[in-house]
């Protein structure tokens, strides 16, 4: 009867953390002018069915919103104290006093993040004093007696020097030895989690010649890859990503630290230069993944099969301030009104056949032909000013047919003189990293807006 009875714990221990684990939340960013209120939000995260949720900072309205309510919640300490923390365990512990004591148990707070893909910054210091950070946080909530917190930070992939095959996976050498082996020994002493970033859309989108869509979506084919290293044979590209940090980690001795999803998404449009971007493929590949996460029993990887992948989905909302491609702007499940984008249930609950079609996708192959950069609708004359100021100061004759006299000059305009010389810029320097965004001041158009003896210049794909 001992055995049995401690065989039937085991079990029920087991099932319970699955069900707590297993659930999957959102990522609730704030990067948008005209997002819904903290307790409105906090509403719809519930119609969605999310079991947590992630917040890039520890907004006290929102933690107030959540208070009650029996959503997980992830707070993050901000890039830019993280240095300070790392050598002021007094200045750690008024963090937590301020932003997590007030709100605690009634606000479930459950994780801490210590920074934001801070590896993948350029600030070099501030990589050495994520550890360190992570500890003096670790240290005031055990002082606190929070001890429902982990501690942990989210990485992107580019932590990686390698990731294919998936048993290939190395960590960066720069960050190997001086930082990711103190944080896996932090996160393996403390029971915590391996925190990623995980984004197909990205690898595929960069070589959708050679990675299928279907393989980067999830969806259910023919096309498989085997690792020649270990022999495991991988259905898509999600798991051969989270594998490779599978196997970095075990490279540096910690096989069994758990992975957490921090995000996963796909954008749902972006500029007309990105390939697969659009509604059908976001709704395909998070119904997919989220499929995958909840399935019980958990399934897991093929490099850790049925373990438990807790996962955020982002994100909540289309952030209208996010700058950067297109894309950026067009992770969410919702747009700022609140309306679905698409149909989701992040239960996994809702069979696929109870969703209402989905428009077919029009950007699954590259653009090929002249995009052009122009001013958008409704934005700011003062900042449209400046933003025409900065891209004729970029040199290369970029303004020079909008000077008096010359063949663009008219009409005289500012909106037709920036999108003159956002176009002019963006077709010189595309190839460089230039961007037609100009803090969200242009779009891209399929439209040449030249008139009569004005050509304004373009990019051809």
């Amino acid at each position: 009867m001992g055995l049995v009875t401690l065989l039937l714990l085991s079990l029920f221990a087991s099932l319970c953390n699955a069900e707590i684990s297993a659930q999957v939340g959102i990522n609730y960013g704030q990067l948008g002018n005209n997002l819904p209120s903290p307790s409105k939000s906090v509403e719809l995260i519930k119609t969605l069915k999310a079991k947590r949720v992630k917040i890039y900072d520890a907004n006290p309205e929102i933690l107030k919103a959540l208070k009650g309510s029996d959503l997980q919640v992830s707070i993050m300490v901000p890039n830019q104290l993280i240095s300070n923390i790392s050598t002021n365990q007094t200045l750690a512990d008024q963090w937590v006093r301020t932003n997590v004591v007030p709100f605690y148990p009634e606000t479930m707070i459950r994780y801490i993040l210590v920074g934001n893909e801070i590896l993948s910054l350029s600030d070099t210091t501030t990589w050495f004093s994520l550890v360190p950070a992570m500890r003096r946080i670790k240290s005031s909530v055990k002082a606190c007696g929070l001890h429902k917190i982990k501690i942990g930070t989210p990485l992107a992939m580019d932590v990686l020097e390698s990731s294919f095959p998936p048993s290939n996976g190395t960590f960066r050498s720069d960050i190997s030895v001086s930082v990711m082996k103190p944080m896996l020994q932090f996160l393996n002493r403390t029971k915590s989690f391996f925190f990623l970033d995980v984004y197909p859309f990205f690898p595929w989108s960069s070589d959708p010649t050679n990675i299928k869509l279907d393989y980067a979506l999830l969806s259910r084919t023919n096309t498989t890859y085997t690792d020649p290293g270990t022999g495991l044979t991988y259905t898509n590209l999600f798991d051969q990503m989270l594998d490779s940090v599978v196997f970095a980690m075990k490279r540096l001795g910690y096989p069994n630290i758990r992975l957490f999803i921090a995000e996963t998404g796909w954008p749902n449009g972006g500029d007309i230069d990105q390939i697969g971007a659009n509604i059908y493929n976001a709704a395909t590949y998070n119904r997919n993944v989220i499929k995958k996460i909840t399935a019980r029993p958990a399934v897991g990887t093929p490099a850790r099969p049925g373990s438990v992948l807790p996962a955020f989905i982002f994100s909540l909302y289309n952030e209208n301030q996010k700058p950067g491609p297109g894309t950026e702007r067009h992770f969410g499940l919702l747009y700022p009104n609140g309306l679905n984008v698409y149909q989701m249930d992040l239960s996994g609950e809702t069979p696929e056949s109870e969703y209402k079609p989905l428009p077919a996708p029009r950007n699954n192959e590259p653009y090929k032909g002249k995009i052009w950069c122009v001013a958008a609708r409704g934005v700011n004359w003062t900042e449209l000013a400046g933003a025409l100021t900065y891209a004729c100061g970029q040199g290369n004759g970029t303004c020079n047919p909008i000077q008096p006299g010359k063949e663009c000059y008219k009409p005289d305009s500012l909106i037709w003189h920036a999108s003159f010389a956002f176009s002019s810029y963006w077709s010189q320097f595309r190839k460089l990293g230039g961007s037609c965004y100009f803090n969200g001041l242009a779009v891209q158009t399929a439209k040449n807006p030249s008139y009569g003896s004005c050509k304004f210049p373009s990019v051809t794909l």
